[in-house]
């Protein structure tokens, strides 16, 4: 191949995949990294776990499996790339293919020649225009640098008072590791639930119900308007619209936007969703010039729509891409499904598609479903619980989108619900995936084909359902319904649901006391995990009941208050 000079802006995640892999494909290629800071190729997805104490070294984000830094003398002894690192690229000359950047230690400006270049800026922390932000103290959590000076740059944090700015995904990883180093920790959020852009209010709810028991302040529809200082200019306390809370240390995570800087009156085009906009190659309107990860747009393979997805997955996934093409290869990216995961202390959560609120504004006609179950079977000895939300499009049976909660294997899940968006599937086709199954892994139908199976009942018209959101609404409007449990005696008295509405009357029962239930009257039925509540809608319809219906999940679906012995 010739001696392609190939220019790679941003030495993070996409960059040096990028570069690697050119490298790999065309040795003969001239590569060249620029990267504004001192450090190169680093696990940003780790810096929580580095702010914890998880990972002692910061060293370990940069490491190969073998423990090899990726610094630049890596990139040039190993992968045969230059690098400038501690520069910054000022602006591009499309009409001469120059980049114009500057070495921040000596000021020097230089230009570099390329007949490709890829953009891999990556995102920029949003940070609010609020009095104080400036203050020692206050931090976004972006770099190596920002988890260094967060950990190591305040002595000791155990006893100290941390405030998080922002329920995101970014946040909520890192309450735990405050919580590692002895903080105190409040999190503030705007909307009325955590994970609000990612997840619904009920999977959302398990998450806060957890971070309570963690000992951990949510402070819910609540909005910071200043950050307070002493007189050595170190935070002291956040003021929001409903009180102060004191403050050590402030983390700002309100989210992350592209960084489009370096081609503000370029030409270069962005998208809809305010990033670079790129074709199915990463190429973007110049076709001499790539761009990828958490600077560029992405496409919805549910919704076909653009979307902003700023994930370090995805950013080395586009790097791959724009290397093979680069180098002669016709490889495309279709589009990203929106998928995340994370740890909450004793629980996980991902989530992938679109949510229940995002498929009603996009407009599908979709029905949702719950299904409550332990991992593995309830005979194992760690046998742990999930939830799983189905999101699912009544016209092609195909999922939309999938959320999941619990201390239970939820990846394993969550990964079964990306590959059946990713491919197309229906849900009768997943009710039919011949997953792996052994006791000590799950059970001999698997969480996620039980679900399917829930999804065709109500689609077919079998099992007649209704969420515990809709349920406490109809509670909350003091609706005359009847709140059948099918529980047993002992399952009631350990935990149940407080309502003048609960009726108990164990399934095994249920039969001989038919004729005592008013069938003029809606009757909702629930157990544990509503297997038995769908029997008792079942028998009930049997038996000249109309207005029957399950709930959702059951009592451990259910994230309100309840009564627990």
């Amino acid at each position: 191949m010739s001696k392609q000079k190939v220019v790679i802006i941003g030495g993070v995640a996409c960059g040096p995949k990028a570069a690697a892999r050119i490298k790999r494909l065309n040795s003969n290629a001239e590569v060249t990294l620029i990267e504004k800071g001192a450090l190169l190729s680093y696990a940003g997805c780790g810096l929580p776990f580095y702010i914890s104490g998880e990972v002692q070294d910061f060293n370990e984000l940069m490491a190969t499996p073998v423990g090899v830094v990726r610094d630049s003398l890596f990139f040039k002894s190993v992968k045969d790339v230059n690098v400038y690192n501690k520069t910054i690229a000022e602006n591009i000359d499309r009409s001469r293919k120059i980049v114009r950047a500057m070495r921040v230690e000596t000021s020097e400006v230089i230009e570099i020649p390329y007949d490709k270049l890829v953009l891999g800026v990556g995102g920029t922390p949003i940070v609010p225009p609020l009095e104080g932000v400036d203050l020692k103290g206050v931090h976004p959590l972006s770099t190596i640098e920002d988890a260094r000076q967060i950990r190591d740059g305040y002595g000791s944090l155990k006893g100290k008072n941390a405030v998080i700015v922002g329920g995101g995904l970014i946040g909520i990883e890192v309450v735990e590791a405050f919580v590692k180093q002895g903080m105190k920790a409040t999190i503030v959020e705007k909307l009325d639930s955590l994970l609000g852009a990612l997840i619904d209010p009920e999977i959302a709810y398990q998450v806060q119900n957890e971070l309570k028991n963690k000992g951990i302040d949510l402070r819910l529809e609540d909005t910071v308007t200043k950050i307070n200082g002493d007189e050595n200019n170190f935070v002291k306390s956040v003021t929001t619209e409903k009180g102060e809370i004191p403050a050590d240390l402030v983390l700002i995570a309100v989210g992350v936007r592209p960084n489009t800087s370096l081609i503000n009156g370029s030409g270069i085009e962005l998208g809809t969703t305010g990033a670079i906009k790129v074709d199915s190659h990463m190429r973007t309107s110049d076709p001499d010039i790539y761009a990828g990860g958490d600077c560029v747009e992405n496409i919805s393979v549910v919704s076909g729509n653009p979307i902003f997805t700023p994930m370090g997955s995805v950013a080395n996934k586009h790097g791959r891409v724009i290397a093979d093409n680069i180098c002669g290869i016709d490889s495309e990216f279709k589009g990203v499904a929106g998928t995340a995961i994370l740890k909450v202390f004793d629980i996980n959560v991902a989530r992938t598609g679109l949510s229940e609120n995002e498929a009603k504004k996009e407009g599908y006609d979709f029905i949702t479903i719950l299904a409550s179950g332990t991992d593995k079977p309830h005979f194992y000895p760690d046998a742990k619980l999930i939830i799983i939300k189905l999101v699912v499009d009544k016209q092609t049976r195909k999922l939309l989108g999938a959320q999941i909660v619990g201390p239970g294997d939820v990846s394993k899940r969550m990964d079964i619900a990306v590959t059946a968006i990713m491919s197309g599937a229906t849900v009768d086709e997943i009710s039919h995936y011949d997953l792996a199954y052994a006791p000590p892994f799950s059970s001999a139908m698997d969480n996620m084909i039980v679900a399917a199976n829930i999804a065709q009942n109500i689609l077919n018209g079998i099992g007649k359902s209704i969420s515990p959101a809709k349920v406490k609404k109809k509670m909350l409007q003091n609706e005359d319904f009847l709140f059948l449990d099918v529980r047993s005696k002992k399952e009631f008295d350990e935990m149940r649901i407080e309502d003048p509405r609960v009726e108990l009357i164990p399934l095994g029962m249920l039969r001989k006391k038919i004729n005592e239930l008013p069938k003029e009257k809606e009757i909702i039925c629930f157990c544990k995990i509503s297997l038995r509540g769908y029997e008792a809608q079942r028998i009930l319809e049997a038996e000249g009941f109309n207005n029957v219906k399950f709930m959702d999940g059951g009592v451990v679906a259910w994230p309100y208050e309840k009564v627990v012995r």
